[in-house]
């Protein structure tokens, strides 16, 4: 899968987000189960990131190791998603520390001489802290202005990840991804309440680093060929920018 492919597919589940995460805003769709919306999408998201994640990361287990991603990022979730007051991601810790345990459960349960055994633990533990991050953008819907914050920052993410696409390399394409996620971020928080252009500038400058820093971090693995580990590298940015975005929103926006 090319670049430009998966920097596109990656703008695409962004703005997935962005409509999730506006559904699910009571004042906007009182319908049964809207509230669902982003959890499911968010959720859905981690599991999908569960199935490529030992291939891109050339995991030894690794049906085992997208079992302990995909329940440890559902589990994040849902812990965050019954969490009905602040702090939102109290319950993390507690969901991380398992994965953890589950990592070294499934490396009990190899057979054959379990083979790079740090490698598969340190690996399995990885894909987990990756995973419980995207329990970050159902915290930051549960926040006053909440909505608002999600939107400016999927739109950042959607535009930078778009703007990576652009045939621009190194720093130059660094700058475009950047400018691009921040220009996003600033006419997110015009047109959205609870949210100033500002804000939504500074915001769109952090999920513009952090999309071009995953881009050569992942770009040049050889394991990209194969389809599932590229998935897993289009999906990265997403959960990633939710614990980004809840925690850059708790310092501008309250």
């Amino acid at each position: 899968m090319q670049v430009s492919t998966r920097a596109v597919a990656t703008a695409v589940l962004a703005a997935l987000v962005a409509v999730a995460g506006y559904v699910s805003d009571p004042t906007v769709l009182a319908v049964p189960y809207a509230q669902y919306a982003l959890p499911g999408v968010v959720a859905l998201l981690t599991v999908v990131f569960a199935v490529g994640w030992p291939v891109l990361a050339q995991l030894p287990s690794r049906l085992g190791s997208s079992i302990v991603i995909g329940l440890v990022g559902v589990g994040a979730v849902a812990m965050v998603q019954r969490t009905v007051d602040e702090p939102y991601l109290r319950g993390l810790p507690i969901v991380f520390a398992f994965s953890v345990l589950l990592a070294f459960v499934n490396e009990l349960a190899r057979r054959g001489g379990r083979e790079r055994l740090v490698e598969s633990v340190t690996g399995t533990v990885a894909g987990t802290l990756i995973a419980v991050t995207a329990a970050g953008w159902v915290a930051t819907q549960h926040t006053p202005g909440g909505a608002s914050l999600l939107v400016a920052g999927a739109l950042a993410l959607a535009a930078g990840s778009a703007a990576s696409a652009l045939p621009f390399h190194g720093w130059t394409g660094a700058g475009a991804t950047t400018g691009a996620a921040a220009a996003a971020g600033a006419v997110g928080g015009l047109v959205l309440p609870a949210i100033d252009p500002v804000a939504g500038a500074l915001l769109g400058v952090g999920v513009g680093v952090l999309v071009s820093s995953l881009q050569e971090l992942f770009d040049r693995l050889p394991a990209l060929s194969r389809r599932p580990a590229a998935i897993a590298a289009l999906v990265v940015p997403v959960p990633v920018t939710g614990i980004l975005v809840y925690v850059v929103g708790r310092v501008l926006v309250g």
